[in-house]
């Protein structure tokens, strides 16, 4: 029972292999490009006022060079991200949920909740007028 025990634990720990190896190849693409980019980078030599500027296409930039955005764009951007989310956790249960119907573990009934919840949201946001642009 003792060795039983002892491969069950290596055979966990083997499961997690793959994610290591995601992680480890993620993390040496990304050192990978930040060396390159610090050897071929191009370098200032001197710092003038003129480097600093922004390019134009030759025109010399005029009025305010950093407009403020409306808020309607950072409310369209956080309201993407929230139901972009939502995704990342639909999909992994529409691959476990075969599996728990067949140990008879009742997934649908949280899920729906879920869906439930986020469709409240939606239609909350649209009574409110968060997707309006004209307003």
């Amino acid at each position: 029972m003792g060795a039983a025990a002892c491969i069950r634990v290596v055979m966990t720990s083997a499961a997690y292999l793959p994610l290591l190896i995601q992680a480890i190849l993620a993390l040496g693409v990304g050192l990978t490009i930040y060396i390159v980019n610090h050897f071929a980078a191009q370098r200032v030599r001197f710092k003038s006022p003129i480097k600093d500027t922004a390019y134009e296409c030759g025109v010399k930039g005029e009025g305010i060079v950093h407009t403020r955005f409306s808020v309607k764009f950072y409310v369209t951007v956080m309201l993407f991200l929230l139901f972009d989310i939502e995704v990342v956790f639909l999909i992994p249960w529409t691959f476990v949920y075969r599996d728990f119907l067949a140990n008879n573990v009742a997934i649908l009934s949280p899920i729906m909740f879920f869906l439930f919840v986020l469709v409240l949201g939606l239609f909350y946001e649209v009574k409110k007028g968060a997707l309006e642009w004209e307003k």
